[in-house]
């Protein structure tokens, strides 16, 4: 009998790389500029993809989107994914992030201490053509810049930096020894280094300095003094009531589900306090709960618990291999973060047996890094986001598939600024019949 072909992935280099050219041929990159005109309601589509959240939270996310068209976009990833659906497809997947915005990227310390800066949401991973998230990264670059003031012919510029950076960090990493490209992470301390600005490179090495000095102390603005409550900041952090029950049968469950030398860390704390705690814009109305966990001695240890429900991406990419949206979310994360929570796990509680992960609570002070350097300087902080997405694919995808599609000429980056400005007006407009959608009572937004 002859040989079986060879999978796709155990093919050499050179042929998956044709293979990526090959695509190019089927649909050229130019196409990825086309935003496919549809007729649709934004705000019926909005809701219907909410039905699943608590309702008595809607207001505040609607509120929440209500501030500008970047709030807007953040919180409507089941609306561009129908449209990035409606539109043509390389055929090339990876593993996506699915809400593949600015303020999805930030910074975090690996298990070593090292800041790095990596996407950090994975509420809606799943396997998709690779450049669906390009196109929500480079308009969300577009949307915000136009947010702040910034003209069309700017807003473009900064959008086509973005891809510019993922194409050539994906050419770099299509030809480095698999394990070098696997390896590959964005050390924070060193992306700001690379500031050509003195002023604002100087401005975030003592940001950088000042957040990691911050963060040995960390948790001290959400736990009481005595080490035992979380104080209540309603709408944002309030007692679960009722549903406490659901929260302490899923933190159990998830201590349950924990590696064994995971146990053995866990197992000197002890759950003192839980309270729900409503985060970001696009998860604001899923069951997101911080549960404070601490040692005999008194240190505090804070795991957020957060449901995760189906991709918004299943409609068009497919269901997810994984039953448990838990699952998908950590395995998800796993495959395309360079660093990974070692205390990340999913797991379920409550009669309706809710899928939720659970990960350490991210530090504020270190996340606010990524936004502080994204309203100073977008021109620096979009690149650093495209050439992150990058790294995150190649771990995920066929890099050498990808960069053959990409190519060595400018079209990619081209296409992609044209299709984020297109984006952006539609945003735009998708904005403004929300708030339309308000103030005639249509949905109701918290004051």
């Amino acid at each position: 009998m002859p040989d079986a072909a060879p999978l796709p992935n155990l093919m050499p280099r050179a042929a998956r790389r044709e293979a990526g050219r090959a695509a190019r041929r089927c649909l050229p990159r130019r196409a990825l500029a086309t935003l496919a005109g549809r007729a649709r309601d934004p705000v019926a589509l909005l809701q219907a993809a909410d039905t699943a959240r608590i309702p008595a939270l809607l207001p505040l996310r609607y509120a929440r989107m209500r501030r500008d068209p970047f709030a807007f976009l953040r919180g409507s990833a089941a609306l561009m994914a129908a449209d990035l659906a409606a539109g043509p497809n390389t055929g090339l997947v990876a593993q996506a992030c699915g809400d593949c915005h600015l303020l999805n990227f930030g910074t975090y310390a690996s298990p070593e201490g090292t800041p790095l800066f990596d996407i950090n949401d994975f509420d809606e991973t799943l396997p998709a053509p690779f450049e669906w998230d390009v196109k929500r990264l480079a308009a969300s670059v577009a949307v915000a810049a136009r947010a702040r003031g910034e003209r069309e012919r700017a807003a473009t510029a900064f959008a086509r930096q973005a891809a510019e950076a993922y194409r050539h960090h994906m050419l770099a990493l299509a030809a480095m020894p698999l394990l070098d490209g696997w390896r590959d992470r964005i050390d924070l301390a060193g992306a700001v280094a690379a500031i050509d600005r003195k002023r604002l490179r100087l401005l975030e090495q003592r940001r950088l300095r000042a957040a990691l000095a911050a963060s040995r102390s960390a948790y001290a603005n959400l736990v009481a003094k005595d080490g035992l409550r979380l104080p209540e900041h309603p709408p944002a952090i309030y007692r679960l009531g009722p549903e406490e029950a659901t929260a302490h049968a899923a933190y159990a469950a998830y201590l349950d589900g924990l590696p064994e030398e995971r146990r053995a860390l866990l197992a000197r704390y002890r759950l003192r306090d839980i309270a729900f705690k409503a985060v970001g814009v696009g998860s604001v109305g899923t069951f997101c709960a911080i549960g404070l966990f601490a040692t005999a001695d008194g240190e505090p240890l804070l795991l957020q618990l957060k449901e995760a429900q189906g991709s918004v991406l299943a409609p068009y990419a497919g269901a997810s291999a994984y039953a448990h949206h838990g699952q998908r979310v950590v395995v998800g994360q796993r495959i395309m973060q360079a660093a990974t929570d070692i205390l990340l796990n999913w797991t379920q509680g409550g009669p309706e047996g809710r899928h939720f992960y659970v990960r350490a609570l991210k530090d504020s002070r270190l996340a606010a890094i990524g936004a502080q350097i994204e309203d100073a300087a977008l021109a620096f902080y979009a690149p650093l986001c495209g050439r992150t997405l990058a790294r995150a694919h190649a771990r995920a995808g066929d890099a050498a598939a990808i960069a053959g599609y990409l190519g060595n000429g400018t079209g990619f980056e081209d296409a992609i600024a044209e299709f984020a400005l297109a984006y952006a007006r539609l945003t735009e407009a998708d904005h403004a019949a929300f708030c339309a959608a308000i103030e005639v009572g249509r949905i109701e937004a918290a004051a």
